[in-house]
């Protein structure tokens, strides 16, 4: 595997939005037992489901540490279009430690490998040690081959950014300034790193995620791009709901932004569910470790219907068993009617501090121009 000293923007290459063509999905085996309860079981059994799910539309490649490689392959055995392979890691985000692929118009795929560092390091982060985590992208992009660049001294997520494909990224001040990522840049550096390595023009800065994201209020759980020009915000009309004044902020950035082609964004609104909270029984299925954050049912967890994957010619979405659920099942088929919507059961995924987006790295099919 070549590592490049130059970067993708230098080299013609731009990150594509989600919904332009996917060769596979990345993801990676849930085991961590102080962050997933019971040993990770009802988590694993949530994530085999959601591999089922994307695998009717594409190929999905699960990576496994080496100790869960024979219950993954038994589990998800017999499935069409899954493979196991054996990548160690430290947990299962692989939206935030797989590569961020960018492509160019002579058929070549490579990949952008942002340091990580557990969403913040020994300030905030959510464990200890994470130098696994950080190989994860390496050795995606050496199985397939891939050309890498790698951003050593710049921190980012997956999670953290959504784009358009023609020029434009959505992310959060709360997250991409926070002083826990890259303290030594200012927003135009950051701006500038981003246009280098993704190929963007303009950045459009929200100014919060969903509230109590452990992620620092990841853009993936709270607004993305549906199409070019067109964005779906997590909304709440309850002025009780510590979410009310973010997504009001939010909506005002957005309808009074531009993108990188000057055109004014459509703003579409799917509710945000519960308030859901975990129970004491599963708060107590978790480990007790001191370098991981704590799980208490006193602590509103950051349900978004918004962390959905969008696949060849499918929504893989999650659902809460909330009386939202109808209607963000509704909304997505409205807003995606060449799409088949799949709800899948997200909150033993949500119990560990994300969902289905979170989970998931789409790896784009080459394109030739």
């Amino acid at each position: 595997m070549t590592t490049l000293t130059s970067t993708p923007r230098a080299d013609g290459f731009r990150m594509p939005a989600e919904w332009e063509a996917h060769t596979q999905t990345w993801m990676v085996w849930p085991e961590r037992p102080d962050n997933w309860r019971l040993g990770g079981k009802p988590a694993q059994a949530a994530f085999s489901a959601v591999a089922e799910a994307i695998a009717r539309f594409e190929p999905v490649t699960v990576c496994v540490n080496a100790g869960q490689y024979e219950n993954a392959a038994e589990r998800l055995a017999g499935q069409r279009n899954i493979r196991v392979v054996e990548i160690s890691s430290d947990d299962a985000w692989v939206r935030d430690t797989g590569p961020t692929f960018v492509l160019n118009n002579q058929g070549e795929v490579r990949g952008v490998d942002w340091q990580f560092n557990a969403w913040g390091g020994l300030n905030g982060g959510l464990y200890f040690p994470w130098q696994r985590d950080d190989q994860v992208a390496r050795k995606v992009l050496q199985i397939e081959g891939c050309a890498r660049y790698r951003t050593e001294g710049f921190v980012l997520e997956g999670g953290s950014i959504h784009v358009d494909g023609e020029g434009t990224l959505i992310t959060t001040e709360e997250c991409l300034l926070n002083a826990n990522r890259n303290p030594h840049l200012n927003r135009e550096q950051i701006e500038a790193l981003l246009a280098e390595h993704l190929a963007i023009d303009t950045v459009i800065w929200l100014p919060d995620g969903l509230f109590n994201d452990e992620t620092d209020g990841h853009v993936d759980n709270f607004c993305c791009y549906v199409r070019p020009a067109e964005v779906l915000l997590a909304w709440t009309d309850d002025e009780r709901d510590p979410n009310y004044a973010r997504c009001q902020a939010a909506l005002k950035v957005l309808e009074n932004s531009r993108d990188a082609k000057g055109r004014a964004l459509t703003v579409h609104k799917i509710a945000i569910p519960g308030p859901l909270h975990a129970s004491a029984e599963e708060c107590a299925g978790v480990d007790l470790a001191a370098s991981s954050q704590p799980r208490d049912p006193s602590i509103r967890l950051a349900g978004s219907y918004v962390n959905f994957l969008i696949v060849n010619g499918g929504i893989i979405a999650p659902r809460f068993d909330d009386p939202k659920d109808a209607e963000a099942e509704a909304t997505l088929k409205r807003i995606f009617p060449e799409h088949d919507v799949v709800m899948v059961p997200g909150r033993e995924i949500l119990l560990g501090g994300g969902n289905i987006h979170c989970i998931t790295q789409q790896q784009p099919a080459p394109q030739r121009g």
